[in-house]
């Protein structure tokens, strides 16, 4: 979500930056707790989140992680988001709960077959490669393992139409042939709501022997 914020907040002036921020910000909490419930993480699962930004979703993961067994990993490529991620969540790393990552998604820091669900928000969309995050994150997906991406299409429409988010690939189409392509099966899309409101999330299994 910070490349997301980042890339909007630098095609606006200067003094409003600020209250773009805090309104993407609250907007995004929003699908945050909407992925992680949809996740259905167990006590013992070992969760991954891709782009956790400030860590508001992380928070939420490492509370159904009840378990010793429990592990949530996170990946970000900002190094700002990284430090402010680890300050919110400097007790659950402290207590070997919670393990942060600088990185690119295209190279994910743990070994094969070791995640059981994997999940991002407003993400996709910034990989520098589509197939090469997507293959990355099916290799350190366990047989069977579910990855959760959630969006709201409605808002990116209207974003890209004010002639924000230029260049980038957030269509969910080719993210979803992608997938597909990738080994991932029951690539699907749907609509959900809460509050209220409208969201979109896209769920894959991880289709390994």
């Amino acid at each position: 979500m910070d490349i997301f914020l980042e890339r909007l907040t630098q095609q606006v002036g200067k003094p409003m930056r600020w209250l773009v921020k805090r309104l993407l910000e609250k907007r995004n909490i929003f699908l945050e707790m909407n992925t992680v419930k949809l996740c259905d993480i167990q006590p013992e699962s070992v969760v991954l989140e891709v782009g956790f930004g400030p860590g508001l979703g992380l928070l939420e993961a490492a509370k159904r992680l009840t378990h010793p067994r429990g592990k949530l990993y996170g990946l970000d490529y900002s190094e700002y988001m990284h430090n402010v991620g680890s300050r919110r969540l400097q007790a659950e790393i402290q207590a070997g709960k919670v393990t942060l990552f600088l990185g690119s998604v295209e190279q994910i820091p743990l070994e094969d077959s070791v995640v059981d669900k994997v999940y991002h928000c407003n993400c996709y969309y910034y990989w520098p490669d589509l197939r090469a995050g997507s293959k990355e994150i099916y290799r350190v997906m366990k047989p069977g393992g579910l990855m959760v991406t959630t969006m709201n299409l409605e808002f990116l429409k209207n974003v890209v139409a004010a002639g924000l988010l230029k260049s980038t690939k957030w269509p969910p189409e080719p993210y979803m042939e992608v997938l597909c392509d990738t080994g991932f099966v029951d690539v699907r899309m749907e609509d959900k709501q809460d509050k209220g409101q409208t969201f979109q999330a896209i769920f894959a299994a991880a289709n390994k022997p």
